[in-house]
């Protein structure tokens, strides 16, 4: 009972590092789609910024600096979805897969050009990464039982980075739905020409909606790389971003239910994880192709039983074009 207590509880700390990119992806996308801006790009900035950021780790020795650099890139790359979107009034679907291929191709053609280590970058000492935090009294709480085990394994041992991950929920659900810019930004989503004939600028709010997005879109790359990883790979962020866009749609565009989703598929991510090589009474042995595919899975089902279901914002993927 006691090995079986604290596999669930290394599995549940499992779940909170890899759903840490999850959740802020799902709280970029937030921000954007309650604005009226689908972010499909989501997958393509977080695999730009973990480059970036595992690139300037690894030419400046500071992960601060390469949490700026992943930052930059991605805000860089919701500005040319904004000006595609809301200046231009282009597709946003279009403009969002078209970001994800030149981040693929991008990544990689830079990685050979900086690296010559066939687009990958080099391997991040801990002095250029986010390091794990252990919190006081933790080794002196494993032989408390029960809460001991919690605190040593789940509460502690995180890097900051999973931390700003959680907070950032608190902080979303402040902003969106607290604020009065959360209220115009959710206006903004349902009813553009309302908020425009308040005089609040539409394309202005929009364009607030995707810097923030970029921002935790930044921070989400730079954990890949430099915090859950130890340097960037190709295609590490293998569809992260598409299933954390799935997290949001399932949580119908709020915070909380979108947090507990993305500790869905993290969590099954995680069993998948711990399964291989494992033999199941009755079942056996599970095929690795199998349990590697399950959070994936998972995502289509998701997908299929409740896109239909959820309501998006009545403004979402339209472009606003003021009266005359």
């Amino acid at each position: 009972m006691t090995d079986l207590w604290l596999q669930f509880v290394l599995t549940i700390d499992a779940t909170l590092r890899v759903a840490a990119p999850l959740i802020l992806c799902a709280m970029a996308g937030l921000f954007s789609e309650r604005s009226g801006i689908i972010d499909i790009s989501l997958e393509g900035k977080m695999l730009m910024s973990a480059f970036a950021a595992a690139s300037m780790a690894a030419l400046t020795g500071s992960p601060l600096l390469g949490l700026a650099g992943g930052i930059l890139v991605s805000v860089a790359l919701s500005l040319i979805h904004g000006f595609a979107c809301i200046t231009h009034k282009g597709n946003q679907v279009i403009s969002g897969l078209a970001i994800n291929i030149l981040a693929s191709g991008l990544t990689v053609t830079l990685g050979i050009a900086l690296f010559a280590q066939g687009g990958q970058t080099p391997f991040l000492n801990k002095s250029e990464r986010f390091t794990d935090i252990v919190l006081p009294f933790a080794e002196q709480a494993e032989h408390v039982p029960v809460l001991g085990t919690i605190y040593k394994e789940i509460i502690s041992g995180h890097n900051l980075l999973v931390w700003v991950a959680l907070f950032s929920v608190i902080v979303t659900g402040f902003v969106v739905f607290r604020t009065t810019f959360g209220l115009r930004l959710r206006a903004v989503g349902e009813k553009p020409e309302a908020v425009d004939s308040a005089g609040v600028s539409v394309s202005g709010l929009r364009f607030q909606a995707v810097i923030i997005a970029g921002i935790l879109c930044g921070i989400a790359g730079t954990y890949l790389s430099t915090a859950h990883g130890a340097g960037f790979i190709r295609e590490m962020a293998a569809g992260k971003g598409y299933i954390a866009l799935a997290a949001l749609i399932f949580g119908k565009w709020r915070p909380v239910p979108a947090l507990l989703a993305c500790l869905m598929f993290g969590f099954m991510d995680a069993l998948a994880a711990r399964l291989q090589g494992v033999e199941i009474p009755v079942i056996g042995h599970i095929s690795t192709d199998l349990i590697l595919v399950l959070p994936y899975l998972l995502t289509v089902i998701l997908l299929a039983g409740f896109i239909g279901k959820a309501s998006p914002p009545r403004s979402i993927g339209v472009p606003y074009i003021k009266e005359r």
